[in-house]
């Protein structure tokens, strides 16, 4: 897997993504030299026909990550993804045509956008087919065996039979004796069956649920010696899903472990950043500020913002602003979490929710420090307590600033249930670990993505 802004990728997908934009920039190249032929080179160099041919390849690609043609995981069917590609041009070919339209000097020359969109698509099409092929062939696959039987060895079983993209394959995990003795014996008869197979394993992954006096550190060496790649399964999933589980997860990873390092520097750059992001935001959303105002006074009775009480750095209370977008007496019955189609949320309120609207008073609090743009989403001082009682290190979310989006939102989403609030507490640990500028930018890249396709919000 190759590690961008602290974030891991398939390679599988970074090589989809490259060849997508040969396959693009080609297409267009390829259109320019059949329509102008010897005029090409004018059109490319004087004309600025190479910045529009890169400016369309960059669109394209940004277009297919939108539509999730980057993450197979969210692709159930294979016509599916063929129907996100059909969109993918589909939504060019719109966008393209108006920009001509109001824009004619945009244009490449007579036609050639027309032709490139025709190689565009055979090509895609062909690529995508093939890619397909090639990553179902077992040749292209890494053979893993799985060292344990439990919890921990199921969910690394499943995670990898999902994910296709990881380019893994389980080739075996069984049933371990309870006896550490016998655990291990059978354990060296297994690692020892695979020296000098062919095909062998390439990955052992250790998911033992007790590894005290059951690990044969003599075999697992001679299979590290013949270049087999022994791995932790808490570092596999943590690099495949993003997130720190946290069963299994003692002090000693937080002490040892990379990571977890809030340096002075970087906590300036990045509330620099935040502080540049949020102004631009305000300005930004200004002239649109009357008719929200509007919207929330029309469709409910009651006052335009909503303020409430959060935990922020160090454990400390400040009071979040957003437009109000439930009743007036929405929690006459005490404080509760939002859950899906909430009876609370006004008619505006809903669509404000889904696109983020009612966050937007929010950079006034990262104007003020209280928050940053990016980081975990401030929890309510009535649940802290009951959370922390009951998810082992939540107050570990309050070492750094909160957040107006996060990893666990661009992730996760919303948790409306304790389950949900300690599986998002995962992905925030992975952000606390590896928290970076790059990290805070490609989130907030995301966050745009989560905006559009509505995901997350209740």
């Amino acid at each position: 897997m190759i590690r961008l802004f602290n974030v891991y990728y398939p390679t599988r997908t970074i090589v989809l993504l490259m060849c997508e934009a040969l396959i693009v920039s080609g297409s267009f190249l390829l259109a320019t030299v059949l329509m102008l032929g010897p005029d090409t080179y004018i059109c490319l160099n004087y004309e600025y026909g190479a910045l529009k041919i890169g400016a369309l390849t960059v669109l394209t690609l940004l277009f297919s990550y939108y539509f999730d043609l980057y993450e197979p995981q969210r692709i159930s069917e294979k016509w599916e993804m063929y129907f996100r590609l059909l969109l993918v041009l589909g939504f060019l070919s719109f966008l393209l045509s108006a920009v001509i339209y109001l824009f004619p000097q945009v244009d490449i020359a007579h036609s050639v956008l027309l032709l490139g969109l025709v190689f565009l698509t055979l090509g895609l099409v062909a690529w995508r087919s093939a890619y397909e092929w090639i990553i179902g062939r077992e040749v292209f696959r890494e053979r893993v065996y799985i060292l344990g039987s439990g919890d921990r060895a199921n969910m690394v079983a499943q995670t990898l039979r999902t994910r296709r993209d990881a380019g893994m394959e389980v080739v075996g995990f069984g049933d371990m004796p309870l006896d550490p003795e016998e655990r291990k014996e059978v354990v060296r008869a297994t690692l020892e069956s695979f020296r000098g197979r062919t095909p062998g394993i390439e990955r052992v992954v250790v998911a033992l649920e007790d590894r005290r006096g059951g690990l044969p550190l003599r075999e697992l060496l001679k299979l590290r010696f013949d270049g087999v790649v022994i791995e932790e399964s808490g570092a596999l999933l943590e690099r495949l899903t993003g997130k720190l589980y946290l069963d299994g997860l003692r002090p000693s990873n937080f002490i040892y472990a990379e990571g977890f390092r809030v340096k002075p520097s970087q906590q300036i750059a990045r509330r620099l950043v935040s502080t540049l992001a949020a102004a631009f935001g305000l300005l930004l959303f200004l002239p649109f500020f009357p008719f929200v105002v509007l919207a929330i006074r029309i469709t409910s009775p009651g006052p335009i913002f909503f303020r409430q009480t959060r935990v922020g750095l160090g454990g400390r209370n400040f009071t979040v602003v957003k437009f109000r977008t439930m009743r007036t007496d929405a929690e006459a019955t005490g404080a509760k979490w939002a859950s899906k189609n909430d009876p609370r949320v006004t008619r505006i309120g809903g669509f404000m929710r889904k696109t983020r609207i009612d966050e937007i008073p929010q950079l006034w609090n990262v104007l003020r420090g209280d928050m940053g743009f990016v980081g975990p989403r401030p929890e309510r001082p009535e649940f802290v307590p009951w959370l922390s009682e009951n998810i082992p290190y939540f107050d570990l979310r309050h070492m750094i600033r909160p957040g107006l989006t996060g990893w666990a939102q661009v992730r996760y989403g919303y948790g409306s249930t304790l389950e949900e609030a300690r599986e998002k507490l995962e992905y925030d640990l992975y952000y606390i670990k590896h928290m970076t500028l790059g990290l805070d930018l490609l989130i907030m890249f995301e966050t745009v993505k989560t905006i559009l396709r509505r995901r997350g919000a209740q």
